[in-house]
């Protein structure tokens, strides 16, 4: 555990684009270039897709195993672990460290419905149960 910690401090953050292609590697799971590339939502080129994995790679946001013939990539962290570094950052950088703050202005910033308040209400009842 101490050194997945350790390898998520020393991961670079995700970029907006980059976070695209980790989000179709966790939806899809292990994905060539081609098979992320087509999944794209946006109209960019396959070299452009190739080169900003491989940025990635060398970032320790992705893995590529040269197994097959043609290299898979996959995410080197879970898609939580990510939203929690992701947030951790957010926090720390927008809201001077508060998380009372950082939910504030998340449930400010749009209309949330009332099903989606019970849901964080019970959320943080658990929570809550579980730091005792």
């Amino acid at each position: 555990m101490k050194r997945l910690d350790k390898l998520n401090e020393a991961v670079q953050l995700p970029t907006e684009a980059e976070l695209e292609i980790l989000n179709i590697l966790w939806a899809r799971g292990p994905s060539t270039v081609r098979d992320v590339h087509t999944a794209s939502s946006k109209d960019t080129g396959y070299t452009t897709v190739l080169k900003q994995m491989q940025v990635m790679v060398e970032k320790g946001l992705l893995e590529r195993s040269e197994r097959f013939r043609s290299h898979v990539y996959e995410a080197r962290a879970a898609k939580e672990q990510t939203q929690q570094r992701l947030a951790r950052n957010l926090v720390q950088r927008a809201f001077d460290g508060s998380a009372k703050n950082l939910v504030l202005g998340a449930l400010s910033a749009q209309k949330v419905s009332s099903a989606e308040l019970a849901e964080i209400r019970r959320m943080l009842d658990q929570f809550e149960k579980g730091a005792k």
